[in-house]
């Protein structure tokens, strides 16, 4: 009921939402007339993407009219500004809105992804990928159109004033912010997936840049989807303000939400986002209309290459007597597929990529003849098409780099390292956060440890082995970096909602883009150059990553989560993990095109030959390989389970044994990380001078020392004990990643996946110690620790006191005598020969079994 008395001026968004709807209805309108002139008129042919597209419109103008009848309702009005009459139509026009806004969305994208599978059909991998994206489409979009239609029980009290006080709805708000990421996500898919094709392309400069511009659209409406959030957002922060979180689960709508006056910014930028769409799925279908009007727009008088200024027969259909060497430019194994069948010569009709080349393209055949003609044909290699990134033929395989050609890639993976070590920081403080906005036990948090971790046993074994071993290391880390990226989307409706399950998923997804990328970035970096410095790369990567659980906690416990004290706080926060996700996602692309070297499994292989009469002895009639990478898995499940207990109950520690120190729990924690970070750096200049079964061996007793010790100690030498034992545990596990993959071969990435596996340890070792440590006590139960820490000990004293076994692993040196002329070196030349010459001779000792590993490649790192 209105309860505004005379002369009161009356807030209104009415008129700019309003004026703003019908603005991107009449261009959106425009648009699709535009593009049925250029298919029908100009083209001559109607797909089913034209007919989605039409769908889309009438379900967007029905969309439009639904916000256009609430703002003559009411909406943009307080509740109380309302009259009683309009209070009935106006709950009916939201109603249609909610029901409506996702099948406006789904008809739209399926346009846009029917349109992509006329661009594959010889592109298999991009084919599924489109496929896939359809279904989650479809079935997301129909699953939350239902959420909208049973909004409440009965269905009727959505849209009645004057409804049962039975009825027991959802808040439409929380639905449409809890299915933003999977908008995000679609809206992401849909942009990137054609790049790769489109970047590829053979045409003149314009044309090319055009192409890609057209495509780029998209981009403005994930922009709008992103502002349609932060309204969103705002709407709910303000509805939990006012009624709170147990009202909003039992009334949609009531006079103290004021839902017409605060949704009603987001009603009009929802518009817009749907409007948006409309337009970006239009504008690649407009080139032959652009061509027809504006030719000029196409042609580039300044590339010789272009002739598109040259007279056509526009109303016959394009038949061209193409060169031999244009098929072999474009294999239909290759990434980009055959040519389009209007460049093949016959008379068929003309598919999407012909549409989109046509017809300003097909006037610059004969010129692009003559130059595909004239280029030298590479050498033809068999690819697998859409992920399969790399010539082995044209690039040095990275086994056998030099330290300093492989330095700009490690840099580039070493992001990686630094990416998921962010990761597990801002996800330990989150989940803690969480644990207070919720109330979960100490037990559910554990649980939240245990689906990140539990992850690392499902990843590699799945998705990891099937990309890594069939495309292998760029693809590997494009997928996890897409599925990190999803997963860090997924916190936004798990903070909304309050979640424990939507909060475990969130976890597990994130550990699972995480172990994907794990499972080549540190084969990566441990093959990438010279053999005998693997250890050494790999905990200079580690060290990064170390760096990354430092900065993360200390940015969200001080920046992102400092005042996260409730629900309202805790969405805040979620913007943190979505910048994250865009990071991935332009990652994955830089990734796509920056130059990252491969290796075969015959590279592998041909790298063990070097050392085959050591890496094919046997041990108890088994290869010696094989044991030594059965029992690194091993050491690995135990090791990351004693770094996991000691990480996880580090803060708990330090108040058992000092409840009133000086520093606090959080900080000494920091420390902690620092010391491990440290550690890494440390143990990688150590490497260089000491065998690193030697240094793994070292290290084992260190941690069993400090962890039995911490056991018993309190106050500062406890706390001392405790960071040490951190420290003892850095080089360790790229000690053990390194040195199990050595000799493997061409089983070197089924080594890497297991060894991968094995990280899932972390989720097992803390959940033993909880209940002995709620029976006796946090500091006994660290006798697990130590007990996990002796058995995984077993590991180095194999690989020193078997002498098979010390012969594989042990890195050799490069020997060789430097090629330069005695009276062109240095002084500085000669004493550092002396030294490196001292270094080797002390590191080789007596053992003359041990042949030389990559001579050329320390050569060229010598004098690079």
């Amino acid at each position: 009921m209105s309860m505004t008395s005379p002369g009161t001026v009356v807030e209104d968004r009415g008129p700019v939402v309003l004026a703003v709807t019908i603005a991107f209805l009449g261009v959106s309108t425009l648009f699709v007339a535009l593009r049925l002139v250029s298919r029908i008129g100009i083209v001559k042919r109607v797909t089913s993407d034209d007919y989605f597209i039409i769908l889309a419109w009438l379900l967007a103008f029905s969309f439009s009219f639904s916000i256009c009848w609430g703002v003559h309702n009411g909406l943009g009005h307080h509740e109380t500004d309302i009259s009683a009459d309009n209070q009935d139509a106006l709950r009916k026009s939201e109603y249609a809105f909610s029901v409506l806004y996702n099948p406006v969305l789904m008809a739209t994208k399926t346009s846009i992804l029917m349109f992509y599978l006329t661009l594959s059909r010889n592109q298999q991998i991009f084919r599924w990928m489109t496929l896939a994206n359809l279904i989650v489409v479809n079935v997301a979009g129909l699953a939350l159109t239902l959420l909208n239609i049973f909004q409440c029980s009965p269905v009727g009290a959505a849209f009645k004033e004057a409804a049962s006080p039975n009825a027991i709805c959802i808040d439409v708000v929380t639905i449409y912010l809890s299915s933003a990421p999977v908008n995000i996500i679609t809206d992401l898919a849909i942009l990137f997936l054609p790049m790769p094709i489109l970047t590829a392309m053979r045409l003149p400069r314009r044309q090319h840049i055009i192409l890609i511009l057209t495509f780029s659209f998209g981009a403005f409406a994930t922009a709008v989807d992103v502002v349609r959030i932060s309204y969103l957002q705002s709407a709910f922060e303000i509805r939990l303000q006012e009624v709170g979180r147990q009202d909003a689960t039992t009334s949609r709508i009531s006079e103290q939400d004021d839902f017409s006056w605060y949704a009603s910014l987001s009603f009009m930028w929802s518009a817009i986002e749907v409007h948006t769409g409309i337009i970006c799925a239009c504008v690649p279908a407009l080139k032959p209309l652009a061509a027809r009007i504006i030719p000029s727009i196409l042609r580039d008088t300044s590339d010789p290459n272009d002739t598109s200024q040259l007279d056509y027969d526009q109303s016959s259909p394009p038949q061209l007597k193409t060169s031999p060497n244009i098929a072999g430019q474009l294999s239909p194994n290759s990434p980009l597929g055959p040519l389009p069948r209007a460049l093949q010569g016959n008379e068929e009709d003309m598919d999407m990529m012909d549409f989109l080349t046509t017809p300003e393209t097909l006037r610059s055949t004969k010129n692009l003849q003559t130059r595909v003609t004239n280029t030298p044909s590479r050498s033809e290699t068999p690819s697998t098409a859409y992920l399969d990134f790399y010539n082995m033929k044209e690039k040095k395989p990275m086994t056998k780099l030099s330290n300093k050609e492989s330095l700009v890639p490690l840099a580039l993976v070493t992001i990686l390292f630094f990416m998921w070590g962010f990761a597990y920081g801002l996800l330990d403080v989150l989940n803690s956060q969480f644990q207070v906005v919720a109330g979960t036990t100490s037990g559910q948090g554990l649980g939240l440890h245990a689906a990140y971790y539990g992850a690392y046993f499902v990843g590699p074994l799945t998705v990891g082995r099937f990309v890594f071993l069939r495309w292998g290391f760029r693809a590997t880390f494009i997928t996890g970096l897409c599925i990190y990226g999803a997963g860090t989307l997924v916190f936004w409706p798990s903070g909304v909602l309050t979640s424990f399950p939507a909060f475990l998923v969130s976890n597990f997804l994130v550990g699972f883009g995480v172990s994907i990328l794990e499972v080549a970035a540190n084969p990566f970096v441990a093959l990438c150059g010279p053999s005998e410095y693997a250890e050494t790369r790999l905990n200079l990567s580690q060290g990064v990553q170390a760096v990354g659980t430092v900065v993360a906690p200390l940015l969200a416990q001080k920046v992102l989560f400092k005042n996260v004290l409730n629900a309202p706080s805790l969405v805040d926060v979620q913007w943190a993990y979505l910048g994250i996700a865009l990071f991935d996602v332009i990652l994955a692309v830089a990734f796509y095109y920056m130059p990252i070297p491969e290796a075969s499994d015959e590279d592998f292989e041909e790298m063990a030959g070097n050392r085959q009469s050591i890496n094919t002895r046997k041990l108890f009639n088994v290869p010696v390989v094989y044991i030594t990478l059965g029992l690194g898995v091993f050491s690995m499940w135990c090791y990351v389970g004693v770094q996991e207990a000691v990480a996880g109950d580090f803060e708990s520690y330090i108040d058992a044994v000092s409840p009133k120190s000086v520093i606090g729990p959080f900080n000494y924690s920091v420390v902690g990380h620092t010391v491990f970070a440290i550690g890494r750096f440390l143990c990688a200049l150590v490497e260089v001078f000491f065998k690193p079964s030697h240094i793994l061996l070292f290290l084992s007793i260190g941690m069993i020392v400090t962890s039995a010790l911490a056991m018993s100690l309190v106050g500062p030498p406890g706390i001392a004990m405790i960071v040490l034992c951190q420290f003892f545990e850095s080089g360790i596990f790229p000690l053990l990643f390194a040195i199990s993959l050595r000799g493997l071969g061409s089983y070197t990435k089924t080594g890497s996946i297991y060894l991968t596996a094995a990280i899932s340890g972390g989720a097992i070792l803390p959940v033993i110690m909880y209940p002995v440590t709620n029976a006796l006590g946090l500091q006994y139960s660290f006798c697990v620790i130590v007990a996990a820490s002796v058995i995984g000990t077993i590991y180095p004293i194999y690989l020193i006191f078997i002498p098979a076994a010390r012969e594989q692993v042990n890195p050799v040196r490069s020997q060789w005598q430097p090629s330069l002329p005695e009276d062109k070196r240095g002084s500085s030349y000669r004493r550092a020969s002396h030294i490196f010459y001292t270094v080797v001779k002390r590191r080789k000792g007596n053992d003359d079994s041990c042949t030389a590993e990559h001579v050329e490649g320390a050569k060229e790192m010598w004098h690079g």
